[in-house]
């Protein structure tokens, strides 16, 4: 129970903070920009089964291997790409929190 509450603690509050902090001027853009990285979680209906509440998903789904985690990090950099990265870098560090949990 705790360890659902802060998986998905992260995955919506840490956005939402982040936004408020670097973003104040544009904060409600910048959260659902932010936000909307949940949808990498897409590559969970390639698994057998979708969901598994024992199994990690850092390395074991496509959007979440390390290829796509260095281009996620990547993508925070230029300006243009910077709050989709951060959003995707955050669903990482969100998973890779539960998986730490696990």
């Amino acid at each position: 129970m705790l360890q659902t509450f802060i998986h998905y603690g992260c995955h919506i509050f840490l956005p939402l903070i982040i936004a408020l902090l670097f973003f104040k001027s544009n904060w409600k853009t910048a959260y659902l920009i932010m936000i909307a990285g949940i949808l990498i979680d897409v590559d969970h209906l390639l698994a057998t089964p979708i969901f598994d509440a024992n199994r990690c998903s850092i390395g074991f789904h496509p959007l979440h291997s390390s290829f796509a985690i260095l281009f996620y990090i990547f993508l925070c950099f230029p300006k243009k790409s910077r709050l989709v990265g951060l959003g995707l870098v955050i669903h990482i560090i969100s998973d890779t929190v539960d998986c730490a949990l696990m």
